[in-house]
């Protein structure tokens, strides 16, 4: 390893970029980028959703506005971004056949796996560790998902894609099935160039949103995604929007679904990505069953463990009331109630409504296939 310290002279930094894009593909991102750290054009969209009150009870979206856009705030002597992806999208991920079965419980394909936060931290301290091994001075910090950093925009500018109809980084060829992860550093490395791209005319994932939350080209209005509703809101969810859930369960991935970039999308390297076979199209009943001991052990170094049992099982009831109408499923929900609280009983009192109008509707149709029948038999029969 050549040793390019200040003790030699100035490193020569274009050379180090494509040292660590190679390091980076080493240790696991399928892309690696380079970006500048003003992010300020983005500050008039950024208060603009705010003002919409887009971001719910994220309270935390309204702190610390001036870092979101100037990242070199939060690691100050920053000069540049070492952007990276890493893909997640799991092998036999089975995105239709588990939605359109109503009794099985939906998952999120990015939750199925192991948390990818310490994961993705942890390989981008190991790339900062070589750059300290290679540059004297070197000074850096790692951060994925845990910050307030506009982190789609810089991932533009650092060449990794462009952003989304849906708010999603989008690649031309790998889609949009992976995380964002960056190193802010104090070296000056050059930088790449912007993504170069976008949706066009298309707007699928707008049209095939189950809850309308795409509210207009690039406008998430988070008090309608089911993503928001299911892991972010500790609240109650809104009536209006339950029967349009499905079975989804934790997150949504219907805009990336819809998205035609993510046809080809490749699949995960990384075998810690892949859905465990206890969350893998597990009947919603054998969840609902679960106690919150099982739960835990269960989702254990997932990212579904910090929504908690209390939202885990509002997010059951709701999929529930939703699922097909049994008495399997009203005695399984009656047995539930006062199991938790107050707000988790007012899902379970909803979903109970919901069934008893599905096994009423059904009744109904049989009585009337019943005289239909009846109708056309003999007289003597």
């Amino acid at each position: 390893m050549n040793d390019q310290s200040t003790t030699q002279g100035a490193p020569d930094w274009g050379a180090l970029s494509i040292e660590i894009k190679a390091w980076a593909k080493e240790l696991g991102f399928a892309a690696c980028g380079i970006a500048r750290l003003d992010l300020t054009g983005e500050q008039r969209a950024l208060q603009q959703w705010l003002a919409n009150h887009y971001h719910g009870d994220m309270a935390y979206m309204t702190r610390n506005q001036a870092m979101r856009t100037q990242p070199a705030l939060l690691h100050p002597g920053s000069l540049t971004a070492i952007v990276v992806r890493m893909d997640y999208l799991p092998p036999q991920a089975g995105f239709a056949t588990t939605l359109s079965q109503p009794d099985l419980g939906y998952i999120s394909r990015y939750a199925g796996g192991r948390d990818y936060h310490k994961l993705m931290r942890n390989r981008l301290k190991q790339l900062g560790n070589r750059l300290r091994d290679r540059v004297a001075g070197f000074d850096g910090r790692p951060f994925v998902d845990s910050a307030p950093i506009l982190e789609r925009p810089l991932a533009k500018e650092a060449g990794l894609g462009w952003v989304g109809k849906h708010s999603l980084l989008i690649d031309r060829e790998a889609g949009s099935w992976f995380f964002i992860g960056e190193l802010l550093t104090n070296l000056p490395l050059p930088e790449d160039e912007a993504y170069q791209g976008d949706c066009g005319n298309c707007t699928a994932c707008l049209t095939l949103c189950p809850t309308k939350a795409i509210v207009a080209p690039y406008v998430v209005d988070a008090r309608r995604c089911i993503s928001y509703l299911t892991i972010e809101s500790d609240e109650g969810i809104p009536q209006a929007l339950r029967s349009q859930m499905g079975n989804r369960i934790y997150g949504c991935d219907d805009c990336q679904l819809a998205c035609p970039h993510n046809r080809e999308a490749p699949l995960t390297a990384e075998g810690d990505f892949h859905t465990r076979p206890q969350l893998h199209q597990v009947p919603l009943l054998t969840l609902w069953q679960w106690g919150e001991a099982e739960f835990l052990s269960a989702t254990e170094g997932s990212p579904i463990r910090r929504i908690g049992f209390r939202r885990w099982q509002r997010n059951l009831a709701v999929a529930l009331g939703n699922a097909p109408a049994s008495a399997a499923v009203i005695d399984a929900l009656e047995q539930g109630l006062g199991r938790v609280d107050e707000m988790v009983d007012e899902h379970i009192h909803w979903a109970l409504a919901q069934q008893r109008s599905g096994l009423s509707e059904i009744s109904k149709q049989q009585q009337r296939l019943i005289r239909v029948v009846q109708k056309g038999l003999p007289r003597d029969a």
